[in-house]
């Protein structure tokens, strides 16, 4: 079987029947990033000498008929904002440049004993603000599908190296849209979970009432199996919820009876004017395809939407702000002045203003402002109740339907420096998937097909009540078979 065409689900079955070692895939997958990722971008960092020995302990499992699951063996990406003990964790800034993890983030503990291969930290935004990748510090990441385009972001890096078929999986993280929107771009499926359902202890945090670790696979049935391996109460994040620890057999395997009964709603703010051609065909082709199984569309209303990239780009940089103070070369970040300097500002100014690009200096910046005297009661506090109005349409527009359809993004991938220039450009990627955020929302991107009408991948989103993914996951897993 060809690399790129090997699913988790696959790659699973085929280690069981020993058609195949787990070191073999892991070496072919290193061959194909030492190949083909100087052109993509997708790593930055590889990690072949752990990952061989992970390989090795999954084939020894086989080898001795003990207990293998799922993961066993699976080669996935992680974004280089999620830590893993001994590997680099830069968050793609020169802050961290040499910062390596003393410690593994939750979800790489539970995938440990998954026996999972780790091949390497992907390439992101810095501190995942973006929606290109074109943030990082250290390299722009090129999408496999049209190397003049962005994969999206900020996860561009993990979606990247599914897509060009480096992985068979990966994890990303959605604050606004950056696990779906990347994985729209590069025709993958990606998983933006239900908040709190996925413990955040070890990711770098960004706007911690909106981070999210999720996953990327080539299938929906693949994202399922990582998510149910991440899921769960973890004491070390007080946000997580334990919900998934007793309802993770509804993840996989949903039967036929139960997708149809559920209805779908469309939102029509979501199906606005400005939308890509190629993304409202791409719609329709899904609605379209999912009537075929015989599920109930209907129109529905969320009247605030409007109002959520506004109440977003005050909510964020406001949490940003504070969660990035850490960083100031005393204890985490690169110091940037030999001995201190002459003062405790100068050691600041300097390691702040040389480690930090500048789309974190302009949102550090806005958080700061939003939270400053005099201005938190008339913008900070305001967001929070115009945030509490869109989970309160989410929540009666719920109570006539089960899953709602959207678009993903209003466009497919763009031309790489497209954007760059004009933030507010950049930030409109992320309209359609960032009230999910604001509300707590699990919702996921399928690939509507590999090219759409622009001959660029084009995903849609379906978002689920809240702790519904095996909802979302159910209905994306027939859509694929479909």
């Amino acid at each position: 079987m060809e690399l790129k065409d090997l699913t988790i689900k696959s790659f699973h079955e085929g280690l069981l029947n020993k058609e195949f070692s787990a070191l073999e895939i892991a070496q072919a997958c290193f061959k194909e990033i030492k190949e083909r990722d100087p052109e993509i971008n997708a790593f930055l960092s590889t990690a072949e000498e752990s990952a061989v020995r992970e390989a090795e302990a999954a084939d020894l499992a086989v080898a001795k008929n003990e207990d293998v699951p799922d993961l066993a063996g699976a080669p996935l990406a992680i974004k280089d904002n999620i830590l893993i003990k001994g590997l680099p964790a830069t968050a793609a800034s020169r802050i961290l440049e040499k910062y390596v993890a003393s410690y593994d983030a939750t979800v790489i503990r539970k995938l440990k004993k998954e026996k999972t291969v780790f091949l390497g930290k992907t390439n992101c935004d810095e501190f995942a603000m973006g929606s290109s990748t074109e943030n990082s510090a250290f390299k722009i990441t090129r999408n496999p599908h049209d190397l003049t385009r962005v994969p999206g972001g900020s996860s561009g890096g993990s979606a990247a190296a599914v897509a060009a078929g480096f992985a068979l999986g990966a994890l990303g993280t959605d604050t606004g849209g950056s696990i779906r929107e990347p994985a729209s771009f590069c025709g993958v499926v990606g998983l933006k979970p239900t908040y709190g359902a996925v413990s955040r202890s070890g990711a770098i945090a960004m706007a911690s009432s909106l981070d999210q670790i999720g996953p990327i696979a080539k299938t929906v049935e693949d994202a399922a199996i990582i998510f149910k391996a991440i899921a769960g109460k973890d004491p070390l994040d007080a946000t997580s919820s334990g919900y998934f620890d007793s309802h993770k057999n509804e993840l996989l395997n949903p039967p036929l009876e139960k997708i149809k009964s559920l209805t779908v709603g469309l939102p029509e703010e979501f199906f606005i004017g400005g939308t890509d051609p190629a993304v409202i065909g791409a719609m329709e082709e899904a609605v379209n395809k999912l009537k075929t199984l015989g599920i109930r569309f209907e129109k529905v209303s969320l009247p605030h939407v409007k109002y959520a990239l506004s109440c977003y780009y005050i909510i964020m940089p406001a949490e940003a702000s504070s969660n990035l103070a850490r960083f100031d070369g005393v204890r985490y970040g690169e110091r940037r002045i030999a001995d201190g300097g002459r003062n405790l500002a100068e050691l600041y100014f300097r390691t702040k203003g040389e480690g930090f690009g500048a789309e974190v200096k302009r949102r550090i910046i806005l958080g700061t402002f939003v939270l400053s005297s005099g201005y938190y009661d008339a913008y900070y506090e305001k967001a929070q109740k115009v945030r509490a109005l869109i989970k309160n349409d989410f929540d009666e527009a719920f109570k006539s339907v089960d899953v709602l359809l959207a678009p993903v993004a209003p466009t497919p991938a763009f031309k790489i420096g497209e954007r760059t220039d004009d933030p507010l450009s950049m930030y409109l990627a992320d309209i359609f998937t960032i009230p999910v955020n604001l509300a707590g929302l699990p919702a996921i991107s399928v690939p509507v097909s590999k090219r759409g009408a622009s001959g660029l991948p084009v995903g849609f989103q379906l978002i689920g009540k809240r702790w519904r993914e095996a909802d979302i996951l159910g209905m994306g897993t027939y859509y694929e078979k479909i």
